[in-house]
């Protein structure tokens, strides 16, 4: 041990000096550890990239791959079936996607056929007015003809104005295609168009009309209502 004061100085002063580059160099070798083992970290929650995707895809092996390694024929076997397995989900596929076409084709034509039939009624119900709305328009001239007779005074004679209305309103019955049933006595009964009342005692032969109570109507060749008829009996 010296005992000069200066040389126990630089002794203390070079040992300072040795920890404080020892403390530095250990912080970087801890600095570089927790750096290597974050970007480690990073690498590892990534996500593969499409290329990497693509290369482990290349690098799956069929299972004629894996027969192949035993027994070639069994293999070409297995390769053909993997095949007509494609082709099958292939034509799976394009059936699905054509009935699905299909299905939503056959949705729209019910649902444009029920607007057409919608249409269709609306337009018939039009008709239906409309003819209704003409016909009235005509008839109602026969009964202002009607009311004016009945206007007159009571002595006065009112057969040739009710002959002229019965005129009119069968001109218009006739523009309506409608025809009275109102048969001859000694006709034979029609019982399509006749309606048999009662049978009576009568100059006219036997089994036919007597008489017409009251007139029947039809209109194209359909009967609105038989006329009211008695028949003839053997007395």
């Amino acid at each position: 041990m010296s005992d000069d004061p200066a040389e126990s100085v630089t002794d203390a002063s070079t040992e300072s000096d040795a920890e404080t580059d020892a403390d530095a160099e250990r912080s970087a070798t801890a600095d570089a550890a927790a750096s290597d083992d974050a970007a480690s970290e990073a690498v590892t929650d990534e996500e593969p990239t499409d290329e990497q995707t693509g290369e482990a895809a290349a690098d799956e092996v069929t299972v004629s791959d894996r027969v192949a390694e035993y027994d070639d024929d069994l293999a070409a076997e297995v390769a053909a079936l993997e095949s007509r397995i494609a082709d099958l989900e292939a034509e799976r596929d394009e059936a699905e996607a054509t009935a699905e076409d299909l299905e939503s084709r056959l949705k729209r034509t019910q649902a444009d056929f029920q607007n057409y039939k919608k249409r269709a009624k609306k337009r018939q119900q039009q008709i239906k007015d409309r003819a209704t709305e003409d016909f009235v328009e005509r008839v109602v001239t026969v009964r202002d003809n009607l009311v004016r007779a009945l206007d007159q005074d009571e002595d006065a004679d009112i057969r040739g104005g009710i002959e002229s209305t019965l005129k009119e309103f069968d001109r218009i019955l006739d523009s309506e295609n409608v025809e009275v049933i109102d048969p001859e006595p000694g006709t034979d009964v029609d019982p399509e168009r006749h309606e048999v009342m009662m049978r009576v005692e009568s100059d006219q032969p036997v089994d036919t009309i007597a008489d017409v109570f009251q007139p029947g109507y039809e209109m194209a060749d359909k009967v609105i209502r038989a006329a009211q008829v008695t028949v003839s009996k053997d007395a």
